[in-house]
C-alpha cells in the first residue's frame, strides 16, 4: 500500500485535520507520541503571541485500537483554541452583515496573498492567507510524528538543529550527533553552539526592535538509515529529490542542500566524494579507525554491510539511493513576510499605494521550522522504507527488513 497523507484546515478556522493511509497494522501509537512533537514545534525564541494562545494537542479519531494501529486510515484532529475569536470572520455560512475587520486587501510582499488573489480571483486575501499560513504545519508535525513512530520501531532516529539565524552562524558543533541533539533540545533557538545561540538571540531582539523579521538555516539528520532506500531508475523515486521537494513544501523554505550541498560545486572532486572502505566482521568501536561517521553507534555497521566512509559529504545519498551513511540535509528559510514596519503594497480595493497589511506573526520561526523539517524528513524516509520493506502488518515488515540486513552483513543480527 502507498503511504500518503492529506491535511485540511485554516489558520483561524475550527481546527486542522489530517488523514494518513498506509501505516501498517500493529504499530504502537498514542496521542502522547504525537503531542510531544506538537509541543516542540511551538517552542523557539522569536515566536509570536499565537503560541501563547494555542496549546496544540491531537485527537486520534480513527485507525488505532488499544494503542496499536489497525492498518486502516488514521484520522487526526488538532483544534484551534483561537477559533472562538474568529467565528464570524471564518464562519462557514455568510453572516447577514459580514465583519469588515477580517477583510484583507493589502497583500504582503513575500506572502502568497497577491499571487493567490490573482489565481483564485478574489479581492480578499483572507481566502488565501488562512490556508497559506504556517499554521498548517502543525498537522504536518502530527503526521510526521506518526511516521517517526514507525522509524523509531526500527531504531532510525531523526532530529534537527539550527545552524544559522540572520548572520549568526554555528561554527563549533560536537562531532557526536547525540550531543548535538541534546544541546539543540535545550537551546531556545535549537542551536548546539552555545555562543552562536546567544548571537542568534541578539539578532532576533534587534530585528524585533526594528519591526523586522529574520530567516535562517536548519539541518536535519537521520541515522542509521539502511542502504537501498530510494532508486536511481526514475526521476520521482530519487530519495534526495523526494527530500528536497518535501522540505521545499514547508512555507518560507527557499533552498535545500544535501550533504555539503552548494559547497560541492566549489571544490574539486577529490574533496567532494566520500572514499569507500570495507571491513568484515563486527565493528569494535572507535579504535577500529573507521572514522567518527561510523563510530557513533555500532548499529550503524549494519546499514551497509561492512562498507563505510570516513566522510559524509554526500549526506548519505548517492545516485538517489541511501548508501548507509547518515542522511544529512539543510534547509534555508527566508524571513517571515509579515513586518511590523511593513513594506509598500497596493490596496486591492482602489489600486492605491499603501503599506502592506499586518497579521499577527513571529519575528523568527526558524527553530519551529526545524521541527517541521524533521516531520517531513521522517515522512519521506518512512515512505521509502515502506516502499522497500512494506507489508500490511508490522510483523511482515520486520521480517523483510531483517532479511535485507542479513543480505548486507551475513551473520547473527539483533531484532530491529
Amino acid at each position: 500500500m502507498v503511504l500518503r497523507f492529506l491535511t485540511a484546515g485554516e489558520s483561524h478556522g475550527q481546527g486542522l485535520v489530517g488523514i494518513i493511509e498506509g501505516i501498517p497494522a500493529g504499530l504502537p501509537l498514542s496521542e502522547e507520541d504525537i503531542n510531544r512533537d506538537l509541543a516542540r514545534r511551538q517552542q523557539g525564541y522569536g515566536r509570536g503571541g499565537r503560541m501563547q494562545i494555542e496549546k496544540d494537542t491531537v485527537r486520534i479519531v480513527s485507525g488505532v485500537r488499544w494503542g496499536r494501529t489497525l492498518g486502516t486510515p488514521i484520522a487526526l484532529e488538532v483544534s484551534n483554541r483561537d477559533w472562538q475569536n474568529w467565528q464570524e470572520v471564518m464562519s462557514i455560512s455568510k453572516p447577514a452583515s459580514p465583519p469588515k475587520s477580517g477583510e484583507v486587501t493589502r497583500p504582503r510582499p513575500g506572502h502568497a496573498d497577491l499571487a493567490g488573489m490573482l489565481k483564485y480571483r478574489t479581492g480578499d486575501a483572507r481566502n488565501i492567507l488562512e490556508r497559506a499560513s504556517a499554521r498548517e504545519t502543525a498537522m504536518r508535525v502530527a503526521v510526521g510524528a506518526v511516521a517517526r513512530r514507525l522509524l523509531d520501531h526500527f531504531a532510525i532516529e531523526v532530529f534537527s538543529h539550527v545552524i544559522q539565524i540572520g548572520s549568526a552562524k554555528a561554527r563549533e558543533l560536537p562531532d557526536d550527533p547525540d550531543r548535538i541533539r541534546e544541546l539543540a533540545e535545550g537551546s531556545p533557538v535549537r542551536c548546539a553552539d552555545l555562543g552562536a545561540a546567544q548571537a542568534m538571540i541578539a539578532e532576533i531582539e534587534a530585528a524585533k526592535a526594528a519591526g523586522d523579521s529574520l530567516g535562517g538555516v536548519f539541518q536535519v539528520m537521520a541515522w542509521p538509515v539502511p542502504a537501498g532506500l530510494g532508486s536511481h531508475v526514475h526521476w520521482d523515486r530519487r530519495l534526495d529529490g523526494q527530500l528536497a521537494q518535501a522540505l521545499m513544501s514547508i512555507p518560507a523554505i527557499k533552498a535545500v542542500e544535501v550533504g555539503i550541498g552548494v559547497e560541492a560545486a566549489l571544490r574539486p572532486g577529490s574533496q567532494v566524494h566520500d572514499e569507500i572502505f570495507y571491513e568484515s566482521g563486527t565493528p569494535d568501536g572507535p579504535e577500529s579507525g573507521r572514522g567518527d561517521a561510523f563510530c557513533w553507534q555500532d548499529k550503524l555497521w549494519l546499514t551497509a554491510g561492512g562498507f563505510y566512509r570516513r566522510t559524509n559529504r554526500a549526506g548519505g545519498i548517492e545516485g538517489g539511493i541511501s548508501n548507509g551513511s547518515p542522511i544529512v540535509v539543510q534547509a534555508a528559510m527566508k524571513p517571515i513576510p509579515t513586518l511590523y514596519e511593513p513594506l509598500y503594497s497596493v490596496d486591492l480595493k482602489n489600486l492605491e499605494p499603501v503599506a502592506a497589511g499586518v497579521e499577527r506573526s513571529d519575528v523568527c520561526a526558524v527553530p519551529a521550522a526545524a521541527v517541521v523539517g524533521e516531520a517531513m524528513v521522517a515522512w519521506v524516509l518512512s515512505l521509502a522504507f515502506l516502499e522497500k520493506f512494506g507489508g500490511d502488518s508490522l510483523e511482515e515488515i520486520e521480517e523483510r527488513y531483517r532479511s535485507h540486513l542479513i543480505s548486507l552483513c551475513p551473520g547473527p543480527l539483533p531484532h530491529p
